[in-house]
């Protein structure tokens, strides 16, 4: 028998077997009906059914069945196959509902492709065929056979039953057709299904696969009692579509009505709580998960671990791993890469070096934490081990290579890379072609990088674009950069985090002329100019001296939040037009907006071309007083530069005592410069001492 089909269970009614007499009796012998249940109850199935094919008699019609549903439960296809040519062999009709189980077997062990075959060749045909088909495809993942055998089903005026839209409604999932799954939804209502919790539950996990959260939540909210499995599709649905707050608050609610949640559920929560960083629900999550006794599982322990690290509370996150009892490779895995991807490398080494056992996703995580770190001679000590450790690597292992001869600046090294891409065909994988690239245009080989880039030809993607524009922006080639701008429209429309991209290069430059092409192809084009392209114009025109360019856009703006506010500060003042950063911050808090460090930066360097020292301290004072932020280093440097600029430095002595760590060297030499300037000795004397 063939491993992808079975041949036609009536012809082989009449090939001749040299196993098999043809003889059919309607009384079996009780020994062997014994024998076979004894195997089966002792869980041996293939011992079970080697006795039976060896036999030249057949079996009960229930032993059969049950033989059918062992092998299912097991996925075991060669021994599927043998029951059934056993049943066929000594029955010349089988009765329809065997042949049925013997197509959910072939539909569990896999292998849709012999239960379609079985299905064709029935001579007859009932309710549970058509479903016994469908789910078969359904569960092998071939939407198109389901949609079209429940066509037929419909043609042949067999009415569906619930496991008919069962199966119709999973395939319906994987090819998100909105519109079908609407005229399925109606379909189900008609027929009066509605009261299938099962069937309610699949359409609320499609409307949410389909990201259309209102109706999901509408039917989930017309379900007369929710399964446990439907509040956990609902909570998974809100958080794949970014509704974190949402997700949390439905959990809450199902504690409420005593509905016992998964373990998928809680995990899902827990990650809702470390997008949000909201830490303190997260622990209240934490609790209940040890209330239920979830947090021994790999994936709830997982889940908190990761949420523990994005909220910086790490010795909370390592006590999570210490408790998870059974650690796998991948709870090993997920532990270090959390801390790596966080670029907390120390801990992640750590994490590494005990790993019982390792495999290339663990290598990869652990490369790409010191590339996040800009760790680059510790990535590079790393890939000696890696070379020395490991003979395979991936094209995941392959852009961290790449990322660190771009952080390098070795485009020796990042030619190397390319040579052994060349060799092992990763140069036809479009995400290492762009790391390719991107390392190129990262390393100012322009001429490598334009190379590349016709050769990616087909490949070429918003990425590959994205990269050779940005490259071009960042040595000053705004011209060339404009002309592949405008031959990039030709094959792909750009996105508008491509533009965000160009009008930074063009800050960066500074590039004028392109920055304003790049505004109006925007407006021209119908972009919707969000918060990111409006922050990206404003930092544009400031740095090119264009001020009251940058003003109108902010004013243009419906929304602004700190970004924007702090990109027009920092505007004025590297413009000249410091005294209307007093104004704007003004403005600014009467919109409700809280500053942050970055804020009083561009407010004390304000004060320091204006002259106001007074005013600065007071600034200053307000950070930790008012706002509750912590001064950072620089704004103690700015204190220290508007005190010497202006003389101030009686002022400037009682300052330095308050100062909660040294003045460094820069600080010295400026304080000294002054204490020249102004003859102010004891404190040069000091400073002088100090440096």
């Amino acid at each position: 028998m063939s491993v992808t089909g079975i041949s036609s269970i009536f012809g082989r009614l009449f090939r001749h077997d040299k196993t098999h007499k043809r003889i059919i009796r309607t009384k079996p012998k009780t020994s062997l009906t014994h024998q076979i249940l004894d195997h089966l109850e002792g869980g041996n199935i293939s011992k079970a059914v080697s006795i039976l094919f060896a036999s030249p008699e057949p079996v009960s019609y229930w032993l059969y069945e049950r033989l059918f549903r062992s092998c299912s439960s097991k996925s075991l296809i060669i021994q599927a196959r043998k029951v059934e040519s056993h049943l066929v062999t000594f029955s010349p009709l089988p009765p329809i509902y065997l042949l049925n189980r013997a197509i959910e077997a072939y539909g569990k062990c896999g292998c849709v492709n012999d239960a379609r075959e079985l299905f064709e060749q029935m001579p007859e045909r009932d309710g549970g065929s058509w479903n016994a088909v469908i789910t078969a495809c359904a569960q092998n993942n071939v939407p198109g056979e389901v949609f079209r055998t429940f066509r037929r089903m419909y043609r042949d005026g067999i009415r569906a039953t619930e496991t008919s839209f069962s199966g119709v409604l999973k395939s319906s999932g994987l090819v998100l057709d909105l519109r079908l799954l609407m005229q399925l939804h109606c379909s189900v209502m008609k027929h009066g299904f509605l009261g299938n919790v099962d069937l309610e539950t699949s359409i609320v996990d499609v409307y949410g696969k389909c990201r259309v959260m209102s109706d999901a939540r509408r039917v989930f909210d017309e379900i007369e009692n929710p399964s446990d499995v439907s509040w956990n599709v609902i909570v998974r649905r809100y958080l794949e579509m970014g509704y974190n707050d949402e997700a949390v608050v439905m959990f809450f609610k199902m504690l409420e009505l005593n509905v016992r949640p998964l373990n998928h559920t809680v995990s899902s929560v827990v990650l809702a709580c470390s997008r949000s960083l909201a830490l303190e629900v997260g622990t209240v999550v934490h609790a209940i998960a040890v209330k239920l006794d979830f947090v021994p599982d790999t994936i709830v322990s997982t889940s908190l671990f990761d949420m523990y690290v994005k909220c910086g509370r790490l010795e909370r996150a390592r006590k999570v791993f210490d408790q998870t009892e059974a650690k796998d490779l991948r709870s090993w895995t997920s532990a270090m890469s959390g801390y790596a991807m966080s670029g907390i490398t120390r801990e992640a080494r750590e994490l590494f070096d005990l790993m019982p056992e390792r495999n290339i996703v663990s290598w990869n995580a652990m490369l790409g934490g010191y590339v996040r770190a800009s760790e680059w001679n510790e990535a590079l000590d790393f890939l000696d081990l890696m070379r020395k450790e490991i003979e395979d690597i991936d094209n995941v292992t392959l852009v961290w290579i790449l990322n660190v001869c771009s952080g390098k600046s070795d485009v020796q090294m990042g030619k190397e890379a390319h040579g052994f891409i060349y060799r092992h065909g990763y140069d036809t994988d479009v995400i290492v072609a762009n790391a390719l690239l991107d390392m190129y245009g990262k390393c100012g080989t322009l001429q490598s990088a334009n190379v590349w880039f016709r050769i990616m030809s087909e490949l070429r993607d918003e990425v590959s674009w994205n990269a050779l524009l940005t490259g071009l922006a960042r040595v000053g080639r705004s011209e060339q950069a404009l002309s592949f701008f405008e031959g990039m429209q030709l094959e792909a429309k750009p996105s508008k985090y491509i533009l965000a991209t160009l009008l930074a290069g063009c800050a960066n430059i500074p590039a004028l002329s392109l920055g304003k092409a790049t505004h109006g192809f925007l407006i021209r084009n119908g972009y919707e100019i969000d918060i990111v392209i409006l922050g990206a114009m404003v930092d544009m025109y400031s740095k090119c001296r264009c001020l009251d360019y940058a003003i109108e856009v902010f004013k243009e703006a419906a929304t602004r939040d700190l970004i924007l506010w702090n990109s027009i500060i920092r505007g004025c003042c590297r413009n000249g037009r410091s005294k209307e950063v007093f104004e704007l911050f003004m403005l600014m808090e009467d919109e409700g907006v809280k500053p942050d460090h970055v804020t009083f930066l561009g407010i004390l360097h304000a004060c320091i071309r204006e002259g106001h020292v007074e005013l600065g301290f007071k600034y200053f004072s307000s950070m930790s007083t008012k706002y509750l932020i912590l001064p950072q280093v620089e704004h103690y440097d700015c204190m220290v530069e508007l005190y010497c600029k202006y003389g101030c430095l009686h002022q400037l002595e009682e300052f330095l005592l308050l100062m909660p760590f040294d003045p460094n060297t820069q600080m010295l030499t400026r304080i000294y410069d002054a204490c020249q300037n102004y003859g102010w000795q004891k404190l040069g004397a000091w400073t002088a001492k100090r440096l």
